[in-house]
């Protein structure tokens, strides 16, 4: 696939009022890149070209085929830094993060994918082509349409070349595991690192059914009833991070943790890191239904998400493993259940009432994964009905068919 040939693509299908979905590398959370109203999938998955690494402006410009985790391994030979994370990292796709405004656990420091697409160039339904945002660091011309288009899920443009910001790769990288007797403790414990003005690049919580269902596949081993766990990784100066670690863990200690754990080299690291992405997977092996929900709260709101996870988790009968990225109250709830459930629409009911808690508490539906066709039911929830129609009105402005992703955001 070329990007004349989306050009092509698209101003075939929309003489002929054909949908268009739009695929990358098919690892997103809610649906975006299923055809659900038929037509053609257009997959970028063989734009895989990275045409410039620029060391000295601090930019690359790829297709959006090209696999994170790949365009990470090259930046950081050459001493940059690429920082969004998501944990499909290795074979997630870029475009399929631009589409989606992918994060992870790195944006509680340094931001979600928005924050690095400097620009665009993206193709319309019917085949108009155009060249959005800058290579330039800094820029206020006009609309912000680049910003408009990451995270547009497909539905507003295919983006066949992609201007990313890049930023110097940090000299030095160190993590730790603190173990904690409950969830409140932990959010303690988060909440107490966070008072010492240290910025951790990663603040990662995971509770009981979380690290149990992960630890027979693990490669850093948690103890034994750990009720929870918080990593924190920092990076900067190497002759500064030990002073940041100790001031990390004694902060912990203070809040009631029980143990500390150093990852004391990079093998440890990775191991630490390994971990933690194996939840996900482990989670899904272990049960029939995963219902895997991304929702955000305020910081100083964790704790009452979680003890209203508790509660719904004993109402509607299913236990429920709860990770994520503490340090900005982004949590993935995930149900679980075996197949078993009476009545039917027992995992729906908990995740709606799940989706009413965060609103509640003043959070936001979703923080990394976009709203597809799993949470479009919802969006109402959270957006009134002025704003929906304004989006709803930019979306006819660029697609007045409707032709392209059809199905999504908007129920």
């Amino acid at each position: 696939m070329t990007a004349e040939e989306v050009r092509a693509v698209l101003a075939w299908a929309r003489e002929r009022r054909v949908p268009v979905t739009p695929r990358g590398a098919g690892t997103g959370m809610t649906g975006g890149a299923l055809a659900v109203r038929g037509g053609v999938v257009l997959s970028t998955e063989r734009m895989t070209r990275v045409v410039e690494i620029d060391e000295e402006d601090l930019v690359a410009v790829v297709e959006p085929g090209v696999v994170l985790g790949d365009l990470q391994a090259m930046v950081e030979e050459r001493g940059l830094f690429y920082p969004p994370d998501p944990a499909s990292l290795t074979s997630c796709s870029v475009g399929g993060n631009v589409a989606e405004n992918a994060g992870g656990p790195r944006a509680f420091k340094y931001g979600v994918t928005r924050e690095y697409v400097l620009g665009l160039d993206v193709v319309l339904m019917g085949g108009e082509t155009m060249s959005v945002g800058r290579r330039t660091s800094k820029g206020v011309t006009g609309y912000d349409v680049t910003a408009l288009l990451v995270g547009s899920e497909g539905t507003l443009g295919v983006a066949t070349s992609i201007t990313l910001k890049l930023v110097p790769k940090p000299p030095a990288v160190a993590a730790m595991l603190a173990l904690l007797p409950s969830l409140a403790v932990a959010g303690e414990a988060v909440t107490a690192v966070l008072r010492l003005g240290q910025r951790p690049r990663c603040l990662e919580l995971m509770d009981r059914a979380s690290i149990d269902h992960v630890r027979p596949r693990a490669p850093f081993k948690i103890p034994e009833r750990t009720a929870a766990a918080v990593m924190i990784e920092i990076d900067g100066d190497a002759e500064a991070l030990d002073a940041a670690l100790e001031r990390c863990a004694q902060a912990c200690e203070r809040a009631g943790a029980t143990e500390v754990l150093v990852a004391r080299d990079e093998k440890q690291r990775r191991d630490l890191w390994a971990t933690r992405r194996g939840i996900s997977p482990a989670l899904k092996e272990a049960h029939r239904v995963k219902i895997a929900e991304d929702v955000v709260v305020p910081r100083g709101k964790i704790s009452a998400l979680l003890a209203r996870v508790d509660t719904i988790a004993a109402a509607s009968r299913l236990e429920v493993a709860t990770f994520g990225h503490a340090g900005d109250g982004n949590l993935h709830v995930n149900f679980l259940d075996d197949g078993r459930y009476s009545p039917p629409g027992r995992v729906e009911s908990a995740v709606a009432e799940l989706f009413r808690a965060t609103l509640e508490l003043g959070g936001t539906l979703s923080g990394e994964h976009g709203i597809g066709i799993a949470k479009a039911r919802y969006l109402a929830w959270e957006q009134s009905g002025e704003l929906i129609a304004l989006q709803r009105k930019l979306k006819q402005a660029l697609d007045p068919d409707h032709l392209l992703n059809p199905g999504k955001i908007f129920a």
